[in-house]
């Protein structure tokens, strides 16, 4: 039995019904056309934003829900419980929304931030390259200064909403001569000339979302595109939203880890094997006790960064334990529930299977595991 969680509130319960009946309706019936498709309809989006689930923790004065990490938590909760993985909405709003309202210029979150909200634009974040994956420091993307623009050139892949993204966050090197202080994030709207998307990836899960490619060919933006005061602080900036999106995805990893064993409770008391309910063995109970019990364990840790995030205490070190451990432990345990289903644990229309394929990514994205045990390692 789920303990009480303890960052909730009547507020939050209320807007859970609304959050759980809107990905009910309208995420859950569409997962095979959006996994065919390797990406949601448009018109979820502009669904989303008119009844309010989009930027729900960004200020109301820049068209936002004016609510905190706790409702973009319940939102992201419900997403996993409907069986949805192709919704990039975390991105979107816990990620990409962030970036804009903490180091955007007033006219820049007046421009954009207001459109996110209602779901006329989709926004994406461009850090990763051929290259380099989690080695941020050493990317090859350039954004050279010229006059009053800046012109960018490189290549970026493994970006959720790359297809669909209206705004990009390109992360690039502005000064090629430093490290981390070259870095900087510049925003790239689409249908500038020499921005273009390659292919929307075919993945092993995650197979309704957009995941691409993207190519900058001499893309010339306005200077007035940059965020943050000066060149340079892109590093800086990265640093200090990561642990909100390694949170993110330890919210999903548990979600998914309750998901699984609900999911696995019901078959194997349905299902009979040598005149029995599966349930009935040792075995399964066993199972399901030990599976049930780390999701509980890893839950009540996951609450314990949430409370410390939404008191701005959650440090680098704290989010990369909550993604390093919640990710690991969500993958041991829907590995495990497969193993009851048997065969049909291995067949894609049954939900065990896709929730399979679809987490063992958690512990590659936000930055490997093995990234996380580095930064954790820095504090010991």
């Amino acid at each position: 039995m789920t303990a009480p969680r303890s960052w909730m509130n009547d507020d939050l319960r209320a807007f859970r019904e609304l959050a759980r009946t809107f990905c009910e309706k309208e995420l859950t019936p569409h997962q095979e056309r959006w996994a065919e498709n390797k990406q949601v309809d448009r018109e979820l989006w502009t669904k989303a934003g008119d009844v309010g689930l989009l930027c729900l923790s960004i200020p109301e004065e820049h068209g936002g829900g004016g609510g905190t990490f706790a409702h973009e938590t319940v939102l992201f909760e419900e997403q996993a419980r409907s069986g949805d993985s192709a919704w990039g909405v975390s991105v979107h709003s816990g990620i990409v929304a962030h970036y804009l309202n903490s180091y955007g210029t007033t006219e820049q979150k007046n421009r954009w931030l207001p459109k996110m909200a209602s779901g006329e634009l989709i926004g994406a974040i461009a850090m990763t390259e051929p290259g380099t994956g989690s080695d941020l420091q050493n990317i090859k993307t350039r954004a050279v200064r010229d006059g009053d623009d800046y012109v960018i050139s490189g290549a970026k892949t493994f970006i959720t909403n790359g297809a669909q993204a209206n705004l990009v966050i390109v992360v690039a090197k502005t000064d090629t001569s430093k490290g981390a202080e070259g870095v900087s994030l510049i925003v790239v709207e689409d249908g500038t000339p020499g921005f273009r998307r390659g292919r929307v990836l075919d993945k092993v899960g995650l197979k309704g979302q957009d995941t691409s490619e993207l190519f900058f060919d001499e893309v010339r933006v306005p200077a007035g595109n940059l965020l943050g005061e000066q060149e340079g602080q892109g590093f800086i900036q990265l640093m200090q939203q990561l642990p909100q999106e390694r949170l993110l995805i330890a919210v999903t990893a548990v979600a998914a880890m309750d998901a699984a064993v609900a999911e696995t409770l019901r078959y194997t008391r349905d299902r009979t094997a040598f005149g029995r309910e599966i349930f009935g063995f040792q075995n399964t109970k066993f199972e399901l006790a030990e599976c049930a019990t780390e999701a509980e364990v890893s839950r009540a840790f996951l609450d314990q960064c949430i409370e410390r995030h939404l008191r701005g205490e959650l440090d680098v070190q704290g989010a990369a334990m909550a993604k390093w451990w919640t990710t690991d432990r969500a993958n041991r345990v829907i590995d495990r529930c497969v193993q009851l289903f048997g065969g049909y644990g291995y067949m894609t229309e049954y939900p065990i299977a896709r929730m399979w394929a679809d987490s063992r990514v958690s512990k590659i994205f936000g930055g490997t595991n093995e990234i996380m045990k580095e930064i954790i390692a820095r504090s010991l």
